[in-house]
């Protein structure tokens, strides 16, 4: 009977995984579509490929903050990581339904915090893996923001005696080498935190050791696979939000967005840090559509965006936390 919840549950995670991949496809491939340098249909490819391919190169670092050092290990339940599972997955469908690019990262943890509060109270929160991902959420879109506009200043200056069509020649490839870093490391963060909870059901379920809490191989390669396959899908409404409602998008606009925010993703995940990917694309094309005039930015959108940013937490965390709630007066622990 527990091999069969384990089995479930690692099916959960897998979805919310694929679901993931799904919602922020946009984070990937929305300024290379809009800029015509590949088709929906080869971005979503050329995007999942280096999703998956982030398995190669990085280790697992946020899996393990997740897994173990935001919420306390000994208060898991299978319920709590249902529940949790639960609050991302219906939060990340309604954002994606009004196609606001919100967290799936912050759905996660906002649900397994809601769930594991409702199972044990506050003190099931770790305040120490905390501290890093809420800072974070300030820290990546600025760091983006601030990324994109430099770059954009720098290339302005670099090309300033080139004419705009060779500019344009040129950033069409250039834009194909960004995008895949960009999946490269939207893939290794974002994969990583489906990673740690699979891994607190397998050490739940006492199929690893909750103190050394190491990442199974095939749980990595699983969770690489989903999220790469999600992207394949192509979550459209917020690919069309992230694309061309922020700001109007040229390659060599695209280019530097991707760059500034692949740049802030990596350094999160080298710190082991869960931090939103949705936050720091977000904040790049901010900062590039800003190097034309601060009126090339769609100030509306951008703001629609943000509290959509400051409500995930909480709300994933309701809902993981009533879903918990539900399970506990069912006697479902």
């Amino acid at each position: 009977m527990e091999l069969a919840i384990v089995a479930a549950l690692i099916a959960a995670a897998l979805i919310f995984d694929y679901i993931n991949g799904f919602h922020d496809a946009a984070n990937s491939i929305a300024t290379v579509v809009s800029t015509r340098v590949l088709s929906p249909g080869k971005a979503v490819i050329w995007a999942a490929f280096f999703n998956f391919a982030a398995f190669f190169l990085f280790g697992t670092a946020v899996a393990k903050t997740v897994g173990s050092e935001m919420i306390d290990i000994h208060v898991v339940t299978f319920a709590v990581i249902f529940a949790g599972l639960f609050g991302a997955i219906v939060w990340d469908l309604i954002t994606w339904h009004y196609g606001l690019p919100t967290s799936s990262s912050h759905a996660l943890i906002g649900g397994y915090a809601g769930a594991a509060i409702a199972e044990a109270g506050w003190g099931a929160i770790l305040p120490s893996g905390w501290t890093k991902t809420l800072v974070f959420i300030v820290v990546s879109p600025v760091v983006g923001l601030v990324a994109g506009l430099i770059l954009m200043v720098s290339i302005y200056w670099m090309f300033r005696d080139v004419t705009p069509g060779r500019v344009d020649h040129w950033f069409r490839k250039l834009q194909l080498l960004s995008a895949a870093l960009f999946s490269l490391n939207h893939g290794a963060n974002d994969a990583q935190k489906t990673m740690g909870i699979m891994a607190g059901v397998l050490a739940t379920a006492g199929y690893i050791d909750k103190s050394h809490f190491a990442i199974p191989t095939w749980v990595v390669l699983a969770a690489y696979t989903a999220i790469g396959l999600g992207t394949l899908s192509g979550g459209w409404r917020i690919i069309h939000t992230m694309g061309s409602r922020i700001t109007k998008l040229e390659p060599v606009h695209g280019f530097a967005a991707e760059t500034g925010a692949a740049g802030a993703i990596f350094m999160a995940t080298a710190f082991g840090i869960p931090v939103s990917t949705t936050h720091a694309i977000t904040g790049s094309i901010v900062g590039v559509g800003a190097t034309r005039r601060l009126s090339a930015v769609r100030w509306g959108v951008a703001g629609q965006i943000m509290w959509a940013w400051v409500l995930t937490i909480p709300a994933a965390a309701a809902l993981g936390a009533g879903m918990g709630l539900i399970l506990r007066a069912f006697g479902i622990r």
